[in-house]
């Protein structure tokens, strides 16, 4: 990964690894060696309330497990994939749910939806539709932003409000390690 990716939060890290572990055999066994995996918290740092950093960041890991590469996991087969991702969605559902913010659990599942529903058709935005999230995350203020995208193959206005609420330094590096990482 190049120097210019997010800044990296180690236990963040641990506490996706660790969980998962704890969670089941099979997901300790698709874990990275140590030394491969690569520590780049992509959209968390534009997350205005940091007790939702790690749920985002899981839930992060099962897109990339479903469509790109994952930081921390190598699954050994398709199957395995497909269960370890949506097991990461689930889980980092669960842990944003324990916080208490029912709008933002409410956003992660638009996103997951809306991301889904991208990749099958093969269209661009995802990038813009995961840095609006993590930057709006619980603030109910992207519904119009993501049915322009979802209806209409416009990702600007999702765009512009990462940008607004984050900045456009952590919201263009924030994109930059996510192209990096997808495929």
């Amino acid at each position: 990964m190049e120097a210019m990716s997010v800044s990296v939060d180690l236990s963040l890290f641990d506490v996706i690894v660790d969980e998962a572990s704890a969670e089941s055999p099979l997901w300790d066994e698709s874990l990275l060696p140590r030394h491969e995996r690569q520590l780049v918290a992509v959209f968390s740092s534009l997350v205005a309330d940091p007790s939702l950093a790690v749920g985002l960041e899981t839930i992060y890991e099962g897109y990339l497990v479903h469509y790109g590469k994952p930081r921390l996991f190598a699954p050994a087969d398709a199957d395995t994939a497909l269960l370890l991702g949506d097991y990461l969605y689930a889980h980092g559902l669960v842990r944003v749910a324990h916080t208490g913010n029912v709008a933002a659990v409410g956003d992660l599942a638009e996103l997951i939806s809306l991301c889904a529903q991208l990749r099958s058709d093969g269209r661009d935005g995802d990038g813009a539709a995961w840095a609006a999230s993590a930057a709006l995350l619980g603030r109910g203020r992207l519904h119009a932003a993501r049915a322009s995208l979802r209806d209409a193959g416009d990702p600007s206005g999702l765009g512009a409000a990462a940008r607004a609420a984050a900045g456009d330094d952590l919201v263009d590096r924030a994109l930059a390690a996510h192209e990096l990482l997808v495929r």
